[in-house]
Order: C-alpha cells, then sequence, then structure tokens
C-alpha cells in the first residue's frame, strides 16, 4: 500500500516541490494538502501537474480528523513559518499523524514539549534542520575537523524570505560542535563592536554565527576554520531545491517506524 502524506505549505517553494515528489514516488500518495490561499482548489493545477483530485484544505485540522479514520499511518510533511509549526506538529500528533518537519526555527522549550509529548503518544516525530546529505556530510566533516582546530566560525546565507536567523542549520552545526566539550575561539584581545552584531551571534562554547539574507540566494553553508598559517573552508551550496527530496523521502518512509521525537536526517541515515 502507498504511504498516505498530507503537505502542509503546499504551494510555498519547498511545499511544491514535496508535492511533485510525493507525485513521482511509486509508494507515496498525496492524501490532502494545506495553504493559506488557494483552498478549494486543486493543487496540480496549482503547481503545474495537471488535475491530481486533491484540493487545498483551509486547515490541517480536517485532514487530521480524516487521517485519524484511516487503517494505515498517515505522514504530514511541514514547511511553512516559525509561528505556525509548534502547533502544527502538536496537533498531528494528538490525531495519530506522524510529523516531518522542515521548518526550522522551533525554541528549546518548543522541542522539548514536543518531544515530551511524542513519547506519551509512542509516536515518531522527524525535526530535519536540513534534508540535503551533502550537508550531513558536511557537519561530519566539521566534527572531524574540530579535534584539530581552536578557531571556528559559521557563515549561513539563505533567500531573503527566510523568516528565522540564524538558519536552523547553522544552529545543528554550531550544536554538534559545542557537543565535543571543546571551548572554541579563544580570545587574543579585548574586543569592541562598533556596530551591535557585527561579530555575529554566539552559540554555545563560542561559536559565532553570521547570517547573510540576500535575494538570490537558495540555502548555503561555510564552516571556516582557522590556525597560525591555514584555513580550512567547508562549504555547501544548494542550487536547486530538489537536492533536498531524497532525504525528505527518507524521513517520510522512516518516520512512522520510530517512537520519539528525533531531531537531524544524520540519525536515520
Amino acid at each position: 500500500m502507498s504511504m498516505p502524506v498530507i503537505v502542509v505549505g503546499a504551494l510555498g517553494k519547498m511545499g511544491r516541490e514535496v508535492v511533485k515528489t510525493i507525485q513521482q514516488t511509486p509508494d507515496l500518495e498525496l492524501y490532502g494538502v494545506v495553504d493559506r490561499t488557494g483552498q478549494g482548489e486543486d493543487i496540480g493545477s496549482l503547481i503545474g501537474l495537471g488535475t491530481l483530485d486533491v484540493v487545498i484544505s483551509p486547515t490541517l485540522q480536517e485532514l487530521c480528523v480524516a487521517a485519524a479514520q484511516e487503517k494505515q499511518p498517515v505522514v504530514m510533511v511541514d514547511f511553512t513559518h516559525p509561528n505556525s509549526v509548534y502547533e502544527h506538529v502538536r496537533m498531528a500528533i494528538a490525531y495519530g499523524v506522524y510529523p516531518v518537519v522542515g521548518t526550522t526555527g522551533l525554541s528549546p522549550a518548543q522541542l522539548q514539549d514536543l518531544a515530551d509529548f511524542a513519547d506519551k503518544a509512542d509516536m515518531g516525530v522527524l525535526i530535519i534542520p536540513n534534508f540535503s546529505i551533502g550537508m550531513v556530510l558536511l557537519q561530519q566533516a566539521a566534527i572531524q575537523a574540530s579535534q584539530y582546530f581552536d578557531h571556528v566560525e559559521i557563515i549561513e546565507l539563505h533567500h531573503n524570505q527566510k523568516a528565522d536567523a540564524p538558519s536552523g542549520t547553522a544552529l545543528q552545526t554550531a550544536q554538534m560542535l559545542a557537543e565535543l566539550g571543546k571551548t572554541f575561539n579563544p580570545a587574543q584581545v579585548v574586543e569592541t563592536e562598533h556596530l551591535p552584531g557585527a561579530r555575529g551571534a554566539t552559540a554555545p562554547e563560542n561559536i559565532h554565527i553570521h547570517s547573510i539574507r540576500l535575494p538570490g540566494l537558495i540555502a548555503h553553508q561555510e564552516v571556516i576554520f582557522g590556525a597560525p598559517g591555514q584555513i580550512y573552508t567547508l562549504r555547501h551550496d544548494t542550487s536547486d531545491r530538489a537536492c533536498y527530496m531524497p532525504g525528505v523521502v527518507l524521513a517520510i518512509r522512516k518516520v512512522t517506524q520510530l517512537k520519539r521525537l528525533i531531531v537531524g536526517l544524520e540519525k536515520i541515515l
């Protein structure tokens, strides 16, 4: 049987790609879509796929109510906004729908609350800051490099319609480095910022993160290590959102096998 999937934020840039990918993947089925606009219209007609007989629902709840009556698991994929994703995930769990989340911006308190809720429901939830396999490889390389470098900074670059900063991927990268128990960037001088924020945000273990927002960008990240006489730069560039889709499909297939909330694509590879 095909896995039924609800796509929330279906008319967004990532949502459109997810809908197209589901239509092209034999073991997945587009169960329903949600978006703030286009209610009642066929999603396929709006994104150039022809009629799919799946109309845009105004609310996630009505799809969750229907999904709760299904005899097989239903997965929700959410690429919306930090202000709404928390409620979407709680609602999905409450109705027994398995969430796969690409939206970033959830606070640590919200993540903990969702983790507790997932534990009580004995359900899998996947929070994936970045679905790109290339980004997972970059992060693993950064962990290796951090054993030999004491100075590191992160630069993340995204399109100017991204609502949160720093990106969830940059925060995750900094957290992964911080978990090594090493304090980075020992002070060499007393620094003075003539403009607040000139040195970027400071993540745990004194790792600086710099965010750039410009039209023309999609999603890019650099992790730059420095030592006397050398610079080691790791960089990942996105040129097409299709690069995220293998990770999205993997997460959809995996989430129903889980019993708790997991953060990061690397945890399910």
